[in-house]
């Protein structure tokens, strides 16, 4: 069975950083465009970034353009968090799909992890 298993998530204050990690089982990322998304309580699933399969080209959601940068290295995909906001507080999943070149959309996506949590309180 093919899954997605996301760690590093936590609890971190305001101005801090967290780094998110994305492994898989059964299957090889290197083929798939991969995403992060979050879900906050009573708020949609959005998406914060994503890369392409191939030339690893990078997006970004607005809200987090600066502060989050996604990478891939060794059949993992990351997400680094910097300046963390209380507003950055959600549930991080990371998300693969066999289209070449990601997107924000969830339907998009054929492959799920369970989620991370990210809380950032003072």
């Amino acid at each position: 069975q093919r899954q997605l298993v996301e760690s590093g998530g936590g609890l971190a204050q305001p101005g801090d950083a967290l780094r998110l990690s994305c492994a898989a089982s059964n299957m090889t990322l290197d083929y798939y465009a991969v995403a992060w998304f979050r879900q906050a309580p009573g708020k949609e699933r959005e998406g914060v970034a994503c890369i392409s399969n191939g030339d690893g080209r990078t997006y970004y959601a607005d809200s987090v353009k600066g502060r989050f940068t996604i990478s891939r290295d060794n059949a993992k995909v990351y997400l680094q968090l910097d300046s963390l906001r209380p507003e950055d507080t959600a549930v991080y999943y990371c998300a693969a799909t066999s289209l070449v070149i990601g997107s924000f959309y969830v339907r998009d996506y054929d492959y799920w992890g369970q989620g991370t949590q990210v809380t950032v309180s003072s």
